[in-house]
């Protein structure tokens, strides 16, 4: 496999990197924090890539640069940056960097680079047709995820990424957009670790208003507030023992952020009026739909407490990545909802399976039993056919062909998003809880995006 190198002075850097390029199945990564110790791993380590960060302290990316050239170690480099400066660009070029990227990375750019890379330095690749592919077979605990409905390759990675970290008591965060399977992952690491046979809480942070949030988090002692007629426990107290999942984890606000943080590192806290410190014996699984990069630069979370989140890190592909379970998943739905509202529906048309496989399916798994779900309340044949399917489903279906061939300019990702929004607050007549649910998100979330794109 490439072996690849990565020196960053940031440690969420890192983490993303070594976790990400792992995921792909295609690398083995080793990472540097440490800049001073450059020279010396670069001499032993024998690597085909590096991805060097150019603005450290002690030894910059500069200074490594000039390092492999005057000591001819034979190395692809590509340089990542925060800031677009093309002085420093031409720098890099000049001492033979290979290409170079901006911050924050994007997954799609860092991948093609790297392949790009790869091919024009002739770096030699492992083989598709001698690589084995993977499946559950290999995994000793394979019933945990057996709720994750999938055919793919790169879901069966995450399986066996997963299988190792999960019996440590570390922290997680999970990463993907809505309805890809954050609370299934989630759900399958605490049945492999130690704290099986304690409880597993899941929580949706994006789905309390902020004054209430420290209340259900921390619970409260009587009197704490007015209504509070008697103490309660939070869910760090109903979790003690076992495993609290944060759904949302970006939602937080930065003063409840800052308790969070006392409850990783000190493994304590306080009810709402309480002077008393608690243990917590729990373990915390979180997960995001947002980029918390893009969130830290903006002041809105916590570098600290990502750092203490994301000690283990994975990242969940959208289903439109997902081709391949788009069909599977029908199937699955479809049997699962006959079974549930009793009906005899056989089979899906080929005309549904058409749209269905070149849906974009923004709201992931959810969104996909949510159109079959409703689909066979409405199907009366044998068959799932077209005429059965959300009527915003099939205007949306429709926009790919569209944009393929009527020349109309394609639109961005947010005007994609703002009509896709729009469309299923149509379907709803404006009911806001059952949009969420059409779309995989939080009912807070909707409203934000609805203010937003100015959809009221």
């Amino acid at each position: 496999m490439i072996k690849v190198l990565v020196i960053d002075d940031d440690q969420a850097i890192l983490n993303f990197m070594r976790i990400f390029l792992l995921q792909s199945g295609e690398f083995e990564v080793q990472v540097l924090q440490d800049s001073t110790r450059a020279y010396e791993v670069l001499e032993n380590g024998q690597f085909n890539v590096l991805l060097l960060d150019m603005d450290m302290p002690n030894v910059s990316g500069m200074d490594v640069l000039r390092y492999i050239k005057e000591n001819n170690i034979e190395i692809v480099t590509i340089v990542l940056t925060g800031v677009e400066d093309i002085d420093m660009a031409i720098s890099a070029m000049k001492l033979g960097t290979a290409d170079y990227m901006l911050k924050p990375i994007d997954e799609d750019r860092l991948l093609d680079t790297l392949h790009s890379a790869i091919d024009k330095n002739k770096i030699s690749h492992p083989s598709n047709e001698t690589k084995a592919p993977m499946s559950l077979d290999g995994l000793s605990q394979k019933e945990v995820f057996k709720n994750i409905i999938t055919q793919e390759e790169q879901m069966f990675k995450i399986f066996h990424f997963v299988e190792k970290f999960a019996p440590t008591d570390n922290s997680v965060l999970i990463w993907g957009e809505s309805g890809t399977g954050k609370e299934l992952i989630a759900k399958a690491i605490h049945q492999i670790s130690q704290r099986r046979d304690k409880r597993f809480v899941a929580v949706n942070a994006g789905a309390f208003a902020n004054e209430l949030f420290a209340s259900e988090f921390f619970g409260h002692d009587k009197g704490s507030f007015t209504g509070a007629i008697t103490d309660k426990k939070g869910f760090i107290e109903e979790a003690d023992g076992g495993t609290l999942f944060l759904d949302e984890i970006g939602e937080l606000t930065l003063p409840i952020q800052v308790k969070l943080l006392r409850v990783l590192q000190e493994e304590e806290f306080y009810r709402l009026g309480s002077t008393r410190n608690r243990k917590a014996n729990v373990r915390i699984i979180a997960a995001t739909n947002k980029n918390l990069f893009d969130e830290i630069k903006k002041g809105n979370f916590r570098k600290d407490l990502f750092f203490r989140l994301n000690i283990n890190s994975i990242n969940l592909p959208p289903l439109r990545e997902r081709k391949g379970d788009v069909e599977l998943l029908a199937h699955h739905f479809l049997k699962e909802f006959c079974q549930r509202y009793k009906k005899n529906i056989q089979r899906i048309s080929p005309n549904v399976m058409n749209l269905l496989k070149g849906y974009a399916f923004p709201g992931n798994v959810r969104e996909i039993m949510n159109i079959i779900n409703s689909s066979i309340i409405v199907e009366s044949s044998q068959e799932l056919q077209k005429k059965s399917l959300p009527s915003y489903f099939l205007e949306n279906s429709q926009i790919p062909q569209e944009a393929s061939f009527s020349g109309q300019m394609l639109l961005t990702l947010s005007e994609v998003e703002k009509r896709h929004i729009m469309k299923v607050l149509n379907h709803t007549r404006m009911n806001k809880t059952k949009a969420s649910k059409i779309l995989g998100i939080s009912r807070v979330n909707l409203i934000a995006k609805i203010k937003k794109y100015n959809l009221e």
